[in-house]
């Protein structure tokens, strides 16, 4: 039987309380164990970082790491700069003969294949900063005032929050009382597409949308 670790990291506080990143994770690694793993295989264990990829200092990795040496298992990862984001850090899991891991979103790709890619990807980004630096000296030096433009997108961001606050004040009436009674976050999505209540942008609620409703009350 194969059997396999887990290992999921997202960047940010934000990205772990919400569930952004983590859903897609694991819906590659779903879909990994459901069509290319071989058959019959166990999930033994999952870890998950909220941390940047630059850092190679992650404690769940390094348990996820241990775990999957220690029992023999597969460290299986949605996509390998969830491992790191440095060639040097993943040519070290690579050079380590007690450690087997795959890719989900390269499910044939051998250990050569995924040096190569890191390789590839560490250069682009390299070049990314660059290119960056590049664009913003060639605007100072054309007198382009780069901080009013900071400024006035401070200024949208602080608007935009204003009008998120108040919206969710105006929901709160309905929502909190709901959740206190043991609704679902989908329930809830129900009871104000029910009430004829869209979300801001005109749709329709879903869980997720009800999560961080409820998540800006609380930071009020």
């Amino acid at each position: 039987m194969e059997r396999y670790v887990i290992y999921k990291r997202v960047s940010t506080a934000d990205q772990g309380r919400s569930g952004l990143g983590l859903e897609a994770q694991a819906r590659d690694l779903a879909l990994y164990l459901e069509t290319y793993s071989p058959e019959p295989f166990e999930v033994i264990a999952e870890y998950v970082d909220v941390q940047s990829g630059k850092d190679d200092d992650r404690p769940e990795l390094t348990k996820a790491i241990d775990h999957a040496k220690r029992d023999k298992a597969v460290l299986l990862v949605a996509k390998l700069d969830r491992l790191s984001r440095k060639v040097s850090f993943i040519s070290q899991l690579m050079e380590d003969k007690r450690l087997d891991f795959r890719v989900a979103s390269m499910p044939s790709a051998d250990k050569f294949q995924l040096h190569i890619y890191a390789a590839l990807a560490e250069q682009e980004r390299d070049f990314i900063s660059q290119r960056t630096k590049a664009a913003l000296k060639q605007a100072k030096l054309r007198g382009q005032k780069l901080g009013g433009l900071r400024n006035k997108t401070m200024k949208r961001n602080e608007a935009l929050k204003a009008q998120a606050d108040s919206r969710a004040h105006k929901l709160e009436g309905i929502v909190k009382p709901l959740r206190e009674q043991g609704a679902t976050l989908r329930d809830i999505a129900a009871s104000l597409n029910a009430a004829g209540i869209s979300t801001p942008r005109g749709g329709d609620w879903q869980a997720v949308q009800v999560k961080r409703l409820l998540e800006r009350l609380q930071k009020k």
